[in-house]
């Protein structure tokens, strides 16, 4: 599961996270992207006689050339090179210049014979290939560096020094991979430039799964499989140097300056040099659900190898105060407060944001041996929650949708996915057979296999069936970053938790006809068209086909493959060598057009992806479900037993009475209190407070009577103007609404009076 990096952390300034977060700061469209041959053509022209601003163009020469001093000659001959230029255009169109292509991706042509084999070997070493093409050219060009541009061919840092950020987080899939040479330069580079010393803060959570995984994955497969990328220098008896942990542990110290809040919500940026917590600069200093509940399994594994504890219970100790809110059917928020453990706002979903926070309640209970029940119990709750309120269906061919409460569970759904919410698929699989195949899993349990498993593998089914679409109905064959879709109204939605005998609707097939039904149900707006090299959806073609064995997950997965090798490489205008792959603009183009190729690949195109694709293509007994558990980012660490340990085990219990209902404005919410109201309040709290004091003694010499005499004048100040509290309230409570977020408000009472110049009611 991948994120792009908020906007609070020194490498923020880019602009993906910019057109992530489009679909929440904007509150209306800038318009679609369609397909078929109109608005191809639509688009060529539009890319020829027009420049589109807010679009990256990347060109190998300046836009200011000097004026031409032969201006005259280029005036009298202006006719036949306008000629000659549609002439050129047409050729363009017909992909009849050597150096263009009209063909448009076709699936058909992939649907090859060995599809129905067992041997995935030659898929398995097609992407094998990607990768060291990918790594090679990062190799040469940004080297150390945290990010890299393939365009330009270029690098840059992050933080001073750099963080190994692209380095730390592919290794573990070279080592999967078995590419000794460059493993060996990886740990070279790890073991003489890695630092974290940078006085500069970083995301709390991307450092913990990419950085802090990466390391503990990489310690995990050199002492696990000491035969995968083995190292000359390596010690023999004793495969796996300490290195990586050493390196680990350091980091982790760094990191749990974060988690030192008032209420152990860890803060949403670390300075690693001081270990000092930082406060999120957006979203009124609240960390994001998933970022603050997504660092357990790799602290947890930290601890298990160090034998630290206090690892352990950092982070354990996030879902203790997460879960003391008790939120109806598991479903939460999406920002958390550090400074006080309460939510923010009521927007619930599992894209941004929201994810991997359900992802990892049901593989905290595998990686630790199916022992900590805890886990198990909200993560059923949270999905029974999903299908009670988030599940939905398409208008024309009944696709599953699991859609958003942007404003809370009691208003309107939102029939919108991000790609990030693909990775849930594979995750309810997952949760159904606890990683073994589904004939596995059915022997396993027996009679206990009930009518609810097979829902949920449905589900599962259903849902990947969706994010395959995505793929499916452009123009490239890749994904979009997120998708709307048309339903009916009002929309339908799961019924199951109220009538036993009710079934979902059957969805129609994904046929390749370009005028089915099914492709007018997806609506993809042009700010959310672009493709970033997400992982979800392959992450979960990886699990369903592990569970479920349906050879048709690997056809999905080699087609979408074969689509991010074709659209994605960048070619070398030399040699004519791919050498790099690179992020999109937009995915309904094709072919795809020089200005509409982004100038960067993530880390998580060869952490993520191309893992998943090569695990895809692997057999079962290559990193085993039963026996690993993969973090977020693909970092594989082992499940481990902690039956009978006195050290680790779960420290808390879950609640079973209301939480106390939090202070106003806690929440985010703008509060609107009546002053005349809470002078009375205020008369009526300092007249008890005086009826308990009578009778106590005070031993500091106070003059009881003029302390009454005090109190009841400021009772009477109180009601010629607001507290001085009211407003320091309201100012705190403006402070606290979110950008482009839908508050909800708690409603004036009559007659209410607002201080001059006070407007609250455009606030939104």
């Amino acid at each position: 599961m991948s994120f792009q990096v908020p906007q609070n952390v020194p490498f923020s300034t880019t602009s993906q996270r910019a057109y992530e977060d489009t679909h929440w700061r904007q509150k209306h469209s800038n318009g679609h992207a369609t397909g078929g041959t109109v608005g191809a053509v639509t688009s060529k022209i539009n890319d020829i006689f027009t420049q589109e601003k807010g679009l990256p163009m990347y060109k190998d020469k300046p836009n200011n050339y000097p004026p031409s001093r032969r201006k005259g000659i280029l005036q009298r001959r202006r006719t036949p090179a306008v000629i000659a230029s549609i002439a050129l255009v047409f050729l363009w169109w017909m992909g009849w210049l050597p150096w263009s292509s009209g063909r448009v991706y076709d699936p058909a042509e992939h649907q090859h014979s060995f599809f129905s084999d067992h041997d995935w070997s030659e898929q398995r070493e097609a992407v094998k290939e990607v990768f060291k093409t990918s790594w090679a050219g990062y190799e040469k060009y940004a080297w150390g560096m945290d990010e890299y541009h393939p365009l330009t061919r270029k690098g840059k840092n992050m933080v001073e020094g750099g963080m190994g950020w692209i380095i730390v987080d592919a290794l573990d899939t070279a080592m999967m991979m078995n590419l000794t040479t460059e493993v060996a330069k990886a740990r070279e580079w790890i073991s003489t430039s890695l630092s974290y010393t940078a006085d500069h803060d970083v995301n709390t959570f991307e450092t913990t799964i990419r950085m802090l995984g990466g390391l503990l994955s990489a310690y995990y497969l050199s002492t696990a499989f000491p035969h995968l990328a083995p190292q000359l220098d390596d010690d023999a008896n004793q495969p796996g140097e300490d290195l990586y942990i050493e390196k680990a542990t350091d980091l982790a110290d760094r990191l749990l300056g974060a988690y030192e809040s008032p209420s152990g919500i860890p803060y949403a940026s670390v300075n690693l040099n001081t270990s000092h917590g930082i406060t999120s600069h957006q979203d009124g200093g609240a960390s994001s659900t998933a970022e603050a509940a997504t660092l357990q399994l790799e602290m947890k594994y930290l601890a298990k190898i160090t034998g630290e504890p206090h690892y352990w219970h950092k982070a354990e100790n996030i879902m203790k105060v997460i879960d003391a809110q008790r939120c109806k059917d598991g479903l939460l928020p999406i920002f958390i407060y550090p400074a006080t453990g309460q939510f923010r706002g009521e927007n619930i979903r599992l894209g941004s944001r929201g994810d991997s926070y359900y992802e990892y309640l049901i593989k905290q209970y595998l990686q630790t041996g199916k022992v900590e029940n805890i886990y198990l119990e909200m993560w059923d709750e949270a999905l029974e929650g999903v299908k009670k309120h988030l599940i939905t269906y398409s208008e024309h061919a009944s696709l599953t949708i699991l859609a958003e409460r942007q404003d809370g569970l009691d208003k309107p759904l939102t029939a919108k996915m991000d790609h990030l919410v693909c990775f849930m698929p594979g995750t309810i699989a997952l949760g159904v057979t606890e990683g073994q195949t589904v004939a596995e899993a059915k022997a396993r349990l027996g009679s206990q296999w009930t009518k609810k498993h097979d829902e949920n593998l449905k589900l599962a089914e259903e849902l990947m069936k969706t994010c395959w679409g995505m793929y499916k109905v452009t123009a490239t064959g890749l994904a979009p970053e997120i998708a709307y879709f048309k339903t009916n109204n009002p929309p339908r939605q799961w019924q199951g938790h109220t009538d036993p005998n009710w079934s979902p609707p059957v969805s129609d097939p994904l046929s390749d006809d370009q005028s089915a039904a099914w492709r007018s149900d997806y609506d993809i707006h042009f700010n959310d068209a672009h493709n970033l090299q997400r992982p979800e959806t392959v992450e979960s073609l990886f699990y369903m086909y592990r569970i479920t064995k349906d050879p048709i997950y690997r056809q999905w997965g080699w087609e979408m493959f074969e689509a991010f090798r074709e659209h994605e490489k960048v070619v070398d205008e030399v040699s004519g060598k791919v050498y790099a792959y690179t992020s999109l603009d937009t995915v309904m183009n094709n072919p795809v057009k020089e200005s509409k190729r982004r100038d960067n690949m993530e880390s998580f195109w060869l952490a993520e992806t191309l893992k998943y694709f090569y695990l895809l293509f692997s057999d079962d007994s290559f990193f085993p479900l039963d026996s690993n558990v993969f973090n977020t980012e693909a970092h594989p660490m082992p499940k481990f037993d902690i039956s009978g340990s006195k050290v680790f085990t779960t420290g808390w219990q879950r609640s079973t009475v209301a939480p106390p209902e939090p202070p106003p404005g806690s929440d985010g919410k703008i509060v609107r209190v009546d002053p005349e109201e809470k002078a009375k309040a205020d008369a009526a709290a300092a007249a008890a407070a005086e009826q308990a004091a009578i009778g106590v003694h005070h031993d500091h010499g106070h003059d009881e009577a003029k302390e009454r005499e005090e109190n009841a004048e400021n009772v009477a100040d109180s009601k010629e103007s607001p507290a001085p509290n009211l407003l320091n309230d309201w100012k705190d409570n403006i402070a606290k609404v979110a950008d482009g977020a839908t508050l909800a408000r708690e409603e004036p009472q009559k007659d209410r009076k607002i201080p001059p110049g006070r407007r609250l009611d455009h606030v939104d």
